[in-house]
């Protein structure tokens, strides 16, 4: 399965509007798939590095990022660049390899507004470990 097959199921799964998959290559994150994302936030998107935008924080905390709301977001954890994006919550979740190492950053936005309980950031982190190796 390609990792664009796997995103728009776990967008259908998740009820999620947009969402992306990047898997590490060397120090950088790597866009694989993306899904309702506005060609701009592609194009910014493509490279992320440690610590740079919600997938860079997730990569860099190795937790969950959530935000309730992208276009109101106060954090500094939402680039001017996801604002673009016609949504209001959104997480990034990282995806880790057998021995616990980063391997990718899925994202994924729902068009309410919305708090994530820590049980549901589990499920979500659990759902996105199935994630295929890149292929």
């Amino acid at each position: 399965m390609t990792s664009e097959a796997w995103l728009k199921s776990f967008l259908t799964e998740h009820a999620g509007v947009a969402g992306s998959v990047h898997f590490l290559d060397g120090e950088l994150l790597k866009l694989s798939a993306s899904v309702n994302l506005p060609p701009p936030v592609v194009r910014l998107t493509e490279t992320i590095p440690k610590g740079k935008g919600m997938a860079g924080l997730a990569w860099e905390r190795d937790e969950v990022v959530a935000v309730c709301n992208l276009k109101n977001d106060q954090s500094g954890d939402v680039r001017p660049g996801a604002k673009a994006v016609n949504a209001q919550a959104a997480l990034a979740i990282p995806v880790r390899d057998e021995a616990g190492q980063l391997r990718a950053v899925v994202g994924i936005a729902f068009m309410g507004e919305r708090e994530f309980s820590a049980e549901e950031l589990k499920q979500f982190e659990r759902s996105a470990d199935a994630l295929p190796p890149r292929g």
